[in-house]
């Protein structure tokens, strides 16, 4: 089962442009996801698992991880159409989609996700980071 729906874009897109958008071609469809589905990996790996997070099905799937793959998706099938057709509102939502995936990277978002985890099952990745000032030498 494919992590994207149809039910899915129709959230962010109707049913007859996501046919114009996707060249009514499968594979073209089936490409774009992938990459988008790289894509927001890349962005979650670091604390995240994204096996877990993209092999939930049905209403076990993070809703806006749902919604912003569908959309790096749309974006990357309008790069491929003839005359960039809806390209402004895809570029739109795209740049969305990238700012909130930078806020999860970066925690100021923390989305209901799967934590990557080692073997025992411990947290792994940077969810803690710790730093001082230099040491201030008032010598006189």
């Amino acid at each position: 089962m494919a992590f994207i729906t149809d039910e899915d874009y129709r959230v962010v897109i109707g049913d007859q442009a996501l046919k114009v958008v996707s060249q009514v071609s499968d594979e073209n469809r089936r490409m774009a996801e992938a990459e988008a589905i790289e894509e927001v990996a890349s962005y979650l790996r670091p604390k995240y698992d994204p096996v877990a997070v993209f092999g939930a099905e049905g209403e076990g799937r993070n809703r806006l991880i749902v919604m912003y793959t569908c959309d790096i998706a749309l974006y990357h099938m309008a790069a491929s159409s003839p005359q960039k057709m809806g390209m402004e509102i895809r570029k739109e939502r795209y740049e969305r989609a990238i700012k909130w995936l930078e806020g999860v990277q970066g925690g100021k978002i923390v989305p209901e996700l799967p934590v990557s985890t080692d073997e025992e099952g411990n947290p792994t990745g940077f969810g803690l980071r710790y730093g001082s000032q230099r040491k201030l030498r008032h010598e006189w």
